[in-house]
């Protein structure tokens, strides 16, 4: 099949020329990819290597289109054909970017969490594509507003590899009045293990000493949550 040069599109359907135009709200998802790759590969334009990109994955596990940039590793993108190391990269970083930008503005919003349902919501669609477990510790103020969350462990969750001392310093630190651990099941299923339900007793004993309890114990599932509070695990 020959291959659509990107120069002989109508103008209309070029991404460069459509932002430029309209800006980039009028753009869909693979347009406004195209534009940052630049460059497609020998069989495709740009456009046509953004579709086939945002096409991987699929809605089964909830990772297909823009989703598919959250948790893919370089590995993964390169074995597409068309897709070499510095395309590749640059996924990465796209991925890696809308975390920060969406951490960094729920960062400056600062909640104030009352239910076990508001913590899970506030971090499904960030914890649910992750591959790894990550372990957090939310930290709150008087009124359960959050002052600052910390990535406490990444990979399998091991209550021996975390120090409740140092998540303690934190707190006192930060100025915390409570806190709550939160963490996700790459399998989907927020059903505690014997190592989560070990963590969360150390750490909650820790707390009771200093007189900054642990509250709540959250497991973030696929599109599904466990609270230890609501459960009467805690």
């Amino acid at each position: 099949m020959e291959r659509i040069k990107m120069k002989d599109l109508p103008p209309e359907r070029r991404p460069y020329e459509k932002c430029r135009q309209l800006g980039a709200a009028a753009l869909s998802d693979a347009e406004l990819l195209a534009v940052i790759i630049r460059t497609g590969s020998r069989l495709e334009n740009s456009l046509k290597l953004a579709e086939r990109i945002l096409g991987q994955g699929g809605p089964q596990d909830g990772r297909e289109g823009l989703a598919s940039l959250l948790h893919r590793s370089l590995e993964d993108w390169m074995k597409l054909d068309g897709i070499g190391l510095v395309k590749g990269l640059q996924l990465c970083c796209i991925g890696e970017l809308s975390r920060r930008i969406w951490r960094r503005k729920s960062q400056e919003i600062r909640p104030s969490f009352r239910q076990p349902e508001e913590i899970a919501d506030y971090y499904m669609e960030e914890m649910r594509h992750l591959e790894q477990e990550e372990v957090r510790v939310m930290f709150f103020d008087t009124k359960q507003i959050l002052i600052r969350d910390v990535l406490l462990s990444k990979g399998t969750v091991n209550a021996s590899l975390i120090s409740p001392r140092e998540v303690l310093i934190q707190a006192l630190r930060h100025g915390a009045v409570t806190m709550i651990l939160v963490h996700n099941h790459p399998s989907g299923d927020p059903t505690p293990s014997k190592e989560d339900a070990a963590l969360t007793k150390r750490l909650s004993q820790a707390g009771s000493v200093v007189g900054i309890p642990l509250i709540d114990h959250i497991i973030i599932g696929d599109l599904q949550y466990l609270s230890f509070r609501e459960k009467d695990l805690l």
